[in-house]
């Protein structure tokens, strides 16, 4: 589940042994009914369209466009009554501190033309020059703009025909919460204006030491106080500042996807914990790793508690359970999760839900009224397995529980690697605009899809693929598709007390064929980086001299706090390895960074 910095380890070149949305639909407002039409293309026998650009897999009779590309990291994103996108578009350390898109870090997009398309894209609120890093929450109530920028959430009025602000923006929250591993703060705003923030948790399960082996979580976990949770404020009222007063739920890892039912029910995602296997090897299995805990749907309400740090759900037996950090037995001791409060949906472990939308309008088939459309990041914490998420997903639901299982609706995003290093792009944001079309934002190249339904909404709705199972099996182990000179050790050099042998055992290691963890869930199959995980194949140091010893050192006694990056490295990347496999990884990794003359 993708801590939204998941897990974000430092080895400065040196290796980490793989242990390591929302939308806001707004307020009612955002979202008047009004009659659909499709867009234009047409429809051939087999589901596709003739000016679908957009490279995805949808059930027959939809068709995607790239409504607009290359806006920055685009997060979450609304659809204004007059159909104006809006996008909140984030930068730092998540995307290893690349050089954040021109002008302000809010987007405002406009089809003047009927073709599909942005023709109009206009920039506004803060840039790097006055301070602001971006943002990912964002929303609309009684006709303004409401975006997270930093530690703070503040409001642009629109007036005119403008489709950007002409003044400044007024704080309605600050001092939020930043740093850890979640320091987003996405949200939703009700018709009453309650707004309710998500504060996510700093740490994995809450361990005085994150991430590393066998430590056992605070107890009692003080986090709680000012993360883990949602807390609800006024979107009426100005220069609010964040406390503990304001939590409104408790027990929520990372809630990134809000919706409201058209009764006022709102419902909010859950990414679970991470790294059951790899800091509690005698506990779990290898294979537990990927499929343990389920991401979850869960109905929030005043003053619940959903479990964490304490529990997590278990998608094959659908119950909470005790995790290991507070005496958990490896899934069978269940304590206080009995009191806890279950989800109402889950979804195969670590896809990362980002975003959520409920489908309220009448351009697509009546299957899909009321339901929620979910947008799922994609994992990382499921190597040497087949990687997951990476779609969105349309959940049905019949008042306040499930009424079936989820489908997958939309995929193709990543391309031919669904993996964190090899996606070309990565669903996160969700809206549905007022013709009923739905949009996709995505945060690696910044591209904005649109949706529509081409056949009659009154028919009957195509053929659904279900999600796969909860209780499925992790599936095969992968062999590495690296290219040389990753999957050629001949052509990596030895360093010097080494051998050729040892450097195979590295690569094996390195891949997740021994020693039950894998380097590529961070760094890639190819040792090249990832949104996880820095570069292995430059020379680069920031813990050693990058001399064999040096990195030797660093496997094996990790990265506890970070100089550039939130997350730790536990010892051993949280792997168990003996004397002969550290050192065999560690000349592997030497040997990526010190390629033969």
């Amino acid at each position: 589940m993708r801590l939204l910095r998941t897990y974000r380890p430092w080895l400065s070149t040196l290796v980490v042994l793989a242990a390591l949305c929302l939308v806001d639909l707004g307020a009612s407002a955002q979202n008047q009914p009004s009659p659909s039409q499709p867009g234009p293309g047409k429809r051939t026998k087999s589901g596709s369209c003739s000016h679908d650009d957009s490279g995805l897999k949808l059930p027959a009779g939809f068709r995607a466009t790239v409504f607009a590309d290359g806006i920055g990291h685009a997060r979450h994103l609304l659809v204004a009554p007059s159909g104006v996108v809006y996008v909140n578009t984030w930068s730092g350390d998540y995307y290893d501190f690349d050089k954040p898109h021109e002008g302000g870090f809010l987007v405002a997009l406009q089809d003047k033309t009927g073709a599909g398309k942005a023709d109009v894209i206009e920039r506004f609120g803060e840039t790097v020059q006055t301070g602001g890093a971006g943002g990912v929450g964002l929303g609309m109530y009684k006709g303004s703009i409401y975006a997270e920028i930093n530690d703070r959430i503040v409001r642009y009025s629109l007036s005119g025909d403008s489709i950007v602000p002409k003044g400044a923006a007024e704080t309605i929250v600050s001092k939020l919460p930043l740093g850890g591993d979640h320091p987003m703060h996405p949200f939703i705003i009700g018709a009453d204006g309650s707004m309710y923030v998500d504060v996510a948790t700093a740490t994995n399960s809450c361990q005085p030491k994150n991430r590393q082996p066998k430590i056992p979580g605070d107890n009692p976990c003080t986090e709680l106080e000012t993360r883990g949770g949602v807390w609800r404020y006024d979107a009426n009222k100005i220069n609010q500042v964040f406390s503990p007063a304001e939590r409104y739920a408790t027990g929520i890892r990372n809630a990134e996807g809000f919706a409201f039912d058209s009764t006022g029910r709102l419902f909010v995602t859950q990414h679970g914990r991470d790294q059951l296997h790899s800091n509690w090897p005698e506990l779990y299995k290898p294979e537990e790793e990927a499929t343990l805990p389920a991401e979850e749907l869960m109905l929030l309400k005043s003053g619940g508690d959903y479990g964490w740090p304490e529990c997590y759900f278990d998608g094959l037996q659908k119950k909470l359970v005790l995790a290991p950090e507070y005496g958990g037995d490896g899934g069978k001791a269940v304590g206080v999760c009995a009191n806890k409060t279950g989800p109402v949906a889950a979804f195969p472990a670590h896809w990362a839900p980002n975003a959520m939308v409920r489908y309220d309008q009448r351009q697509f088939p009546a299957r899909y009224r009321g339901g929620v459309f979910i947008a799922f990041h994609g994992s990382w914490n499921r190597a040497p397995y087949p990687q997951g998420g990476y779609n969105v997903v349309f959940q049905p639901l019949d008042g306040d529980h499930a009424s079936g299982n989820c489908e997958i609706f939309a995929d193709g995003f990543a391309g031919a690697k669904k993996t964190p290093e090899g996606a070309t792009y990565r669903p996160t944001g969700l809206a549905v605009g007022p013709d009923g079309a739905l949009y996709i934002s995505d945060d690696i190249r910044g591209r904005i899809y649109r949706v529509v339904y081409t056949g009659d909404p009154a028919g009957p709705a195509p053929k659904a693929t279900p999600c796969p199972s909860i209780s499925a099996p992790a599936g095969k182990v992968l062999q590495s598709s690296a290219q040389p000179p990753e999957s050629d050790t001949e052509n990596l050099p030895v360093p010097e007390g080494s051998t050729e042998d040892m450097v195979q055992l590295g690569a094996r290691i390195y891949h997740g064929l021994v020693g039950g963890a894998s380097c590529t869930g961070c760094h890639g199959a190819n040792g090249t980086g990832s949104t996880l995980g820095p570069d292995l194949t430059k020379k680069e140091w920031m813990w050693s001299d990058g001399s064999f010893a040096g990195i030797l050192k660093v496997i094996n006694e990790g990265v506890p706090q970070p100089k550039k990056f939130r997350s730790p490295m536990p010892p051993q990347g949280g792997a168990q390895l003996s004397d002969t496999q550290a050192s065999a990884l560690a000349a592997y990794v030497w040997g990526l960074s010190h390629p033969a003359k």
